[in-house]
């Protein structure tokens, strides 16, 4: 039974109950201590105390790192949603407890980080945050509500449409050869990346044990959707590959995703060439396919796309070109 008595200018609120330690607690208010008492009584009811005496002392951060050791090293992105975490921990959100954790809290977070970033990112980060939350329920005992279900989350961008034109692949590939201290994999890579529509993690994680000159054939055997597939080769990807030189642990391309996207973006700046994303080259290596490759069943055999709705966020068609289809 709960007893609240004020004491010192605060209000203080004991609980005690047959099976429980005594909980007392101050508060500024008669309310917030009748509240308390409340919670701390039907938690008691329900088995929840511990757990919930628990999660009053765990950190927000605690549960982000315990998910980052434990749960991120088994999805796909492993890494980047690491980077994302870690991010997520020095924010002044990550110093609160669970159960002081709030819808309020959340928003003012969204909105401040809204102000940096586009909203793919900010839903990227409340995503995990949820996903983090939700395991900790889930899997750790964690006796609290998810906040993350009772915030707005921003509009999703719309699908970019940014197309490498044949004027800026030809100036990015200039300045993408090997050139004094500049990586001799870039202009491969990316060449490679145009002539199949290969998404950079495929090409960064692929083996020449996965790779058939002679059937011009590239095997995935893990893709970003899960699942496996034979990509085609152009004569000219055939021959990108062919000039490669072999490593010793079997990888193709000996550069790292942080080093690649940093190559690339300096790349750009040197050709002039604004806007434009290593994934970019994926859209328009799906385009310039789609006029070899009418058939969308093949098409998205190729790209590895499981929908023709997915499929068509990458596939761009000329309408100058459609006309002369047309007649």
């Amino acid at each position: 039974m709960a007893s609240i008595r004020q004491r010192a200018g605060m209000w203080q609120a004991r609980v005690t109950r047959k099976g429980f330690p005594a909980e007392t607690r101050s508060f500024e208010t008669r309310s917030e201590a009748q509240k308390w008492a409340r919670e701390i009584e039907s938690n008691m009811d329900h088995g929840d105390h511990r757990r919930r005496l628990e999660a009053d002392h765990l950190l927000l951060s605690d549960i982000l790192q315990r998910y980052m050791e434990e749960v991120s090293p088994t999805r796909k992105g492993g890494s980047e949603e690491a980077i994302r975490i870690r991010a997520l921990q020095r924010t002044k959100m990550a110093a609160h407890s669970m159960v002081k954790l709030t819808p309020a809290l959340i928003a003012s977070f969204r909105d401040a980080r809204l102000k940096n970033v586009g909203n793919g990112a900010v839903i990227r980060d409340l995503s995990i945050l949820s996903s983090a939350i939700n395991h900790a329920r889930r899997e750790w005992g964690v006796s609290v509500e998810n906040p993350c279900l009772l915030v707005r989350k921003p509009t999703i961008p719309p699908g970019r449409a940014r197309l490498l034109k044949p004027d800026e692949e030809v100036r990015l590939m200039r300045e993408l050869q090997p050139i004094g201290r500049r990586s001799r994999w870039m202009a491969p890579l990316v060449r490679l990346a145009l002539e199949t529509a290969m998404r950079r993690g495929e090409m960064l994680g692929l083996k020449w044990e996965h790779v058939d000159l002679t059937a011009q054939t590239v095997f995935l055997p893990d893709t970003k959707n899960g699942t496996p597939r034979t990509v085609p080769l152009s004569t000219t990807a055939v021959a990108v590959l062919a000039e490669l030189p072999r490593s010793e642990d079997g990888r193709v391309f000996q550069i790292s995703a942080m080093t690649m996207e940093a190559a690339f973006r300096r790349a750009c700046a040197r050709s002039g060439i604004a806007n434009l994303h290593f994934h970019d080259l994926r859209h328009t290596a799906t385009s310039k396919m789609a006029e070899k490759l009418p058939n969308v069943i093949e098409l998205a055999a190729v790209t590895g796309h499981r929908t023709i709705q997915m499929l068509k966020r990458y596939y761009h068609p000329n309408a100058a070109a459609l006309a002369k289809k047309l007649g």
